[in-house]
């Protein structure tokens, strides 16, 4: 199965975020994944707490099978020994937009 959804989701996605659940109805695929329980690189050795998730962020990616596909991820929030919140940087939609780079890239080669 994971062979599967590193084929149909967008670059490493998996190396970070775990799929919890998948809807799909007659038009669309919805793909939710939250990300997994690793703290910050640059707070990693500093008692830093996870405090639970963002709200979803919902991203276009590529269709399948007639089908719209939707990622609704979720990030982790955590908590440092001084009280401030902080999460992790993650690149995944085109800048100003709600697609994936990859579907923005496709995007943009075909409509110009």
């Amino acid at each position: 199965m994971k062979e599967l959804l590193e084929l149909i989701l967008p670059g490493d996605i998996l190396a970070c975020f775990e799929v919890v659940k998948v809807t799909n109805t007659s038009d669309q695929i919805d793909i939710y994944l939250d990300e997994k329980n690793i703290p910050p690189r640059e707070y990693g050795g500093q008692g830093v707490l996870s405090k639970g998730f963002t709200s979803a962020t919902s991203i276009q990616d590529f269709p399948l099978r007639g089908r719209s596909v939707y990622l609704h991820v979720r990030r982790r929030e955590w908590q440092l020994p001084s009280g401030e919140v902080v999460s992790n940087k993650f690149s995944l939609s085109a800048d100003g937009t709600r697609y994936s780079k990859e579907f923005a890239s496709f995007l943009k080669g075909v409509l110009g």
